[in-house]
């Protein structure tokens, strides 16, 4: 899947390890560098001693959970399992808005009208899917031109710009 990162396409090179995938968890996270685990592994994949340690959480996941990681973290993955599913973009602004300043990806179901809201909430990361993405999907973060409300790169309303 195409990885867009501050709005240009790059290769992912982070290692997505899951229990759910067999074998040993601890065997199979051990030796990368860089190491996306779920939420549910992060303790045990931060005794790995990985180099960069990021982790995927679903909307359900408050922040107050992630906030003793921050300083471990440096990719937050946030999934997106429907298009009708906006809990993470209120997570991603509560993270810039305790100080959180690594990677904030959005993964799942992320499309092309979503991508610059996505921006204005803090994401600086999108896995696109295949069949989704062209060169000229690039092009929807800069489409919409005025904002009324603040964002996290911006918190001053219209009226104060």
């Amino acid at each position: 899947m195409p990885l867009i990162i501050n709005r240009e396409k790059v290769q992912d090179s982070w290692a997505l390890v899951s229990p759910e995938e067999g074998a040993d968890f601890v065997e199979r996270a051990s030796g990368h560098e860089l190491l996306l685990v779920p939420f549910d592994c992060l303790e045990v994949a931060d005794a790995l001693g990985s180099k960069q340690l990021g982790v995927q959480v679903t909307g359900e996941v408050e922040v107050e959970q992630l906030v003793p990681w921050l300083s471990k973290l440096s990719l937050i993955a946030i999934e997106f399992p429907v298009f009708r599913d906006g809990r993470g973009f209120s997570l991603a602004r509560q993270l810039r808005r305790v100080g959180y300043t690594g990677e904030l990806r959005a993964v799942g179901d992320v499309g092309r009208d979503r991508l610059g809201y996505l921006e204005r909430c803090g994401f600086n990361a999108f896995l696109i899917a295949e069949e989704a993405y062209s060169d000229e999907l690039l092009q929807a973060f800069s489409e919409i031109s005025v904002h009324y409300q603040g964002s996290a790169d911006d918190p001053r309303p219209i009226y104060h710009q």
